[in-house]
């Protein structure tokens, strides 16, 4: 295993996560920006207002896009693994 199949594989597994956490990240940001706007707008200073809605959105994304995510970490999965005998060998 050399020194560059060991970066690319990791510069793979981080390109993954970003892909894989980034609806879920945009979502939330999204739900604060507007819950902010909301709270700015009313002058209601309320913490927990904006964690309830995050909480919904995230929770909603995680379901429509769950199976999509299983399945692109299930292939990347697996590709690594049928690729060990060659990177070890």
């Amino acid at each position: 295993m050399t020194p560059e199949s060991v970066i690319e594989i990791g510069q793979r597994a981080l390109w993954l996560m970003l892909l894989l956490s980034a609806p879920m990240l945009l979502s939330a940001l999204a739900i604060g920006l507007v819950v902010g706007m909301f709270q700015a707008a009313t002058q209601i200073n309320e913490m927990t207002l904006s964690f309830i809605p995050k909480l919904v959105v995230v929770s909603m994304v995680i379901v429509i896009s769950g199976p999509w995510m299983l399945r692109t970490l299930v292939e990347f999965t697996r590709a690594l693994i049928q690729s060990l005998p060659e990177l070890v060998g």
